[in-house]
């Protein structure tokens, strides 16, 4: 016969989870309007035991930040095996899930949230970017990028970031969609830069080189050649 007895935590592992629990209630609901007691709660401890843990809210929003930035930046790892354009995708769709399970918190973070104007809170975003940045480039095979390179998928990176708020806002264009879309922009932007540029031009037909017509890119090039009859010519004069 059971006592009931409830064992005890140690430090960390209370630490851990009031972290837990909290980045589970700023997932559902902007960090705004979640309560220290609420928090308490759903640990099933006290307020004054939360303050013992963590100062304030500040710091325990920022401890759960820290888990979902890391978390957010894994979701960009991918093993460099097959083709681009399916990497991409595979990265897109972890991306979106992250998005799809901590909407609220990650419109939260994005936006600021009870952080706003906190450095740590800014550098912990920044990380997350600049974590994806770096991933984009070592699949691309380039260490030293140029200047246009680094503009294309920087600028990628911020637009899945943008794409993803919008979405959050209604959820009007289909997850699978928006997801293609985005893999489709990266090539888009590479290809544009690499009209304007040798060097871009050179990482774009290497960037190609081996994808397949069934892949993403592949398909790409389908849906605008498809497009190019449909535009009128330009005007001369």
């Amino acid at each position: 016969m059971t006592t009931g007895v409830r064992r005890r935590m140690g430090v960390d592992e209370r630490r851990q989870q009031l972290i837990g629990v909290a980045l589970d209630l700023f997932s559902h609901r902007s960090p705004d309007d979640v309560s220290v007691d609420e928090i308490a709660a759903a640990a099933g401890i006290s307020r004054p035991l939360v303050y013992h843990y963590f100062p304030g809210k500040q710091s325990l929003y920022e401890a759960a930040l820290r888990r979902a930035a890391d978390e957010l930046a894994a979701r960009f790892m991918e093993p460099h095996e097959g083709p681009l354009g399916a990497r991409l995708l595979r990265v897109m769709g972890r991306f979106f899930d992250f998005v799809d399970d901590h909407g609220p918190g990650f419109s939260a973070l994005m936006r600021g949230g009870p952080a706003v104007g906190s450095s740590t809170a800014n550098a912990m975003i920044d990380e997350v970017r600049n974590a994806a940045y770096l991933q984009i480039l070592s699949h691309l095979d380039v260490q030293q990028p140029p200047a246009r390179l680094e503009l294309v998928v920087r600028s990628w990176v911020s637009l899945a970031e943008s794409t993803a708020l919008i979405w959050l806002d209604g959820r009007r264009i289909a997850r699978g969609e928006l997801e293609l879309q985005l893999v489709h922009d990266f090539a888009a932007l590479a290809a544009v830069s690499a009209a304007y540029d040798a060097e871009m031009a050179g990482i774009m037909l290497r960037m190609l080189a081996n994808e397949p017509a069934d892949g993403p890119f592949g398909e790409l090039v389908d849906r605008l050649t498809a497009l190019v009859p449909q535009l009128p010519a330009p005007r001369v004069g």
